[in-house]
């Protein structure tokens, strides 16, 4: 798979990946341009979610292989691993806060548990994640359960770039929220994968906002990738499972199955 003319960040080869008789990966060939955003589009059930578990080491591939910046993962030793995986942040469908820790501790979990930096360090570098996503310092003692949905987005988001990573991984980040809020939360991501410079992973079944957020898209469908191209190309990509998916058609080479 080209690279689209950039320096990979993380190249992909040959992934595959079941539970059972389950094959959800079915030979992955995927480039992650350096400083690049990607959005993975594509329906429930078709790999997207597995994929990105297994570039950030939640799941080990039956075989393939998973290079980021040259250094296989696939079979790393767990020491070698925390070096490759302190380059990432993630933020987690719905967020996934820490419910029993006030908004300030959640965005600095990184930096206290994985890089141990002291808390009132941690905290003040928390405070800075949460002013680049909008978020203002009077909500960092308070309890996630008394945030609205789009502002625990913002939480999530905000202790994804708190450590400064160099790849950002996005876990159907509109998911549960209105279009506005969608938007809102789609330019915070561009806003901080800009600042920091960062190469982007999106896995999203939402087209609105892998146009806004993009330059590159790929299309997996029964576990494989059917189509990879700059996102100004998909309009007129030549693929009628593209057509078919990005026009949300029931009809065309892409039939209806149930979420895995």
């Amino acid at each position: 798979m080209s690279s689209l003319g950039d320096t990979p960040k993380i190249v992909i080869r040959e992934l595959h990946k079941a539970f059972g008789e389950n094959r959800v990966l079915r030979g992955i060939d995927l480039d992650l341009p350096a400083g690049k955003s990607l959005a993975v589009i594509g329906g429930s059930g078709t790999g997207k979610s597995v994929l990105i578990k297994s570039i950030i080491g939640l799941l080990e591939p039956n075989s393939g292989s998973i290079r980021v910046d040259g250094d296989e993962t696939v079979g790393m030793s767990p020491d070698r691993r925390e070096r490759i995986t302190r380059k990432f942040g993630m933020l987690f469908q719905g967020a996934a806060l820490f419910d029993s820790l006030p908004v300030w501790e959640n965005v600095a979990f990184g930096l206290t548990q994985a890089r141990n930096m002291v808390r009132s360090d941690a905290r003040d570098a928390a405070l800075d994640a949460m002013n680049i996503v909008g978020l203002d310092d009077d909500i960092a003692d308070r309890a996630p359960a008394e945030l609205s949905g789009g502002m625990q987005k913002r939480v999530g988001l905000a202790r994804a770039i708190a450590t400064r990573p160099e790849i950002l991984f996005f876990d159907e980040p509109t998911t549960g929220l209105d279009p506005i809020m969608g938007s809102v939360i789609d330019n915070l991501i561009l806003k901080s994968v800009h600042e920091l410079g960062a190469t982007a992973l999106t896995i999203t079944h939402d087209m609105a906002s892998a146009r806004r957020i993009a330059d590159n898209v790929a299309l997996i469908h029964q576990g494989r990738i059917v189509w990879h191209g700059p996102v100004g190309d998909i309009d007129h990509s030549g693929n009628d499972m593209v057509d078919q998916f990005i026009n949300g058609r029931s009809i065309g080479p892409i039939q209806l199955q149930g979420a895995t």
